[in-house]
């Protein structure tokens, strides 16, 4: 069983940055797929970066690629979403998921454990 832990988030104005970090405990997340979605309200929980068990690839949703990175250190059991230049529609409650393969899928019903989310508002 894998707990993650979510943090960062906070209320800023828009074309700053944040930096959000998951804490896994349990076991290590070496050999799984790591992702952060986002969920605004009314809306469905959609896909914004993931990235492969090594971190040799990523993945990004077109509304965030160039502003988003995501990496992961997997000796300290992180992963980490640093966000620049946030606009107001990035303003949505954010969470890590992991999935237990190498491989990266980009639907949320891919992913078996979640955070318990972490909220980001962005003001214009």
């Amino acid at each position: 069983q894998v707990q993650l832990v979510e943090s960062g988030g906070g209320l800023v104005q828009a074309g700053d940055s944040l930096r959000l970090s998951c804490t896994a405990s349990g076991r290590t997340l070496s050999g799984y797929a790591m992702g952060w979605f986002r969920q605004a309200p009314g809306k469905e929980r959609e896909f914004v970066a993931a990235l492969r068990w090594d971190g040799s690839s990523t993945y990004y949703a077109n509304s965030v690629r160039g502003r988003f990175t995501i990496s992961r250190d997997n000796a300290k059991n992180t992963v980490t979403l640093q966000m620049n230049s946030l606009k107001p529609e990035d303003t949505a409650v954010y969470y890590c998921a992991a999935r237990p393969h190498i491989t990266v899928l980009l639907t949320a019903q891919a992913y078996n454990y979640w955070g318990q989310g972490t909220q980001v508002t962005v003001s214009s």
